[in-house]
């Protein structure tokens, strides 16, 4: 759905930072992911694509994250699907895995580990659009901020988040995310609401 820029609440402070070769910024902060660790851990599941799955659930239930540019102009996506690294047993070299967020929890995780297996080449070309979700990891280190590769394109809308090893303190399991957003599109407001969204998938998982 195209958005009307000249009515929409947000048109000044898009206006102010389509003005800027670089409107991108990053945000990190501490997501207390022990009801995650804890559901993955009783049901035999990747702890990685489960939060792939719940980050890309909590921005689909938020506007802000659906919003892409596209030849100056904004669209409000139905939703977002995750394109995501990985590793395959005994490699030293990632690929990038994408996969519509659809079904359970359980069956994402089995698809993802089923087509990340069976993928032979390092990205599949023909997925790559304006309408993903940029996912990395690096469980090798507790990760505090992260930036990513990209084109200089100030219309680039693709949402990136990254996250390292977490880390238990207190009977708790602590994970920094690193979130990289077009500010054109949003605002720290909306990562607090992603925030609060991904907290509560967590919360409600038995």
């Amino acid at each position: 759905m195209k958005i009307d820029i000249d009515s929409w609440g947000r048109r000044e402070i898009f206006n102010f930072f389509s003005g800027m070769s670089d409107p991108f910024y990053m945000v990190s902060y501490t997501e207390d992911v022990t009801a995650l660790r804890r559901h993955t851990k009783a049901h035999g599941l990747s702890f990685y694509y489960s939060l792939v799955y719940l980050c890309t659930r909590a921005m689909n239930g938020l506007e802000a994250f659906r919003y892409a540019i596209r030849g100056g102009e904004v669209h409000l996506l139905e939703s977002r699907t995750p394109s995501f690294t990985d590793l395959k047993p005994g490699s030293e070299s990632f690929h990038i895995v994408t996969l519509p967020c659809r079904g359970s929890l359980g069956d994402f995780c089995r698809e993802a580990r089923e087509l990340s297996r069976s993928q032979d080449c390092f990205i599949r070309a023909a997925a790559e659009t304006d309408e993903l979700i940029y996912f990395s990891c690096l469980p090798w280190v507790e990760l505090t901020s992260m930036t990513n590769e990209r084109n200089l394109d100030p219309d680039d809308s693709v949402p990136r988040v990254s996250w390292g090893k977490y880390l238990e303190e207190g009977g708790r399991v602590k994970l920094n995310i690193c979130l990289e957003l077009n500010h054109r599109l949003m605002d720290g407001l909306h990562v607090g609401r992603f925030h609060e969204a991904l907290s509560g998938l967590m919360e409600a998982l038995d």
